[in-house]
């Protein structure tokens, strides 16, 4: 299961954001976004390209390290 880390999640909201940015890339499933951590995690079948989810990610203004 991919993960990735996500940097300015301050709410529930931020969770959710993530989650539904996650959710819309073709492939993706059961995204799990962990607020404490920062850490979102989730299925893709075929495997995802991780510029294509960074992208998502900071297209909607959080930061994906690592």
């Amino acid at each position: 299961m991919p993960a990735i880390t996500v940097k300015g999640m301050s709410c529930n909201h931020c969770v959710m954001s993530v989650t539904k940015a996650l959710e819309a890339l073709p492939g993706v499933s059961g995204v799990k976004v962990d607020l404490l951590s920062g850490k979102a995690s989730f299925e893709a079948d075929p495997p995802v390209d991780p510029a294509v989810v960074k992208k998502a990610i900071e297209k909607i203004g959080f930061e994906v390290v690592g």
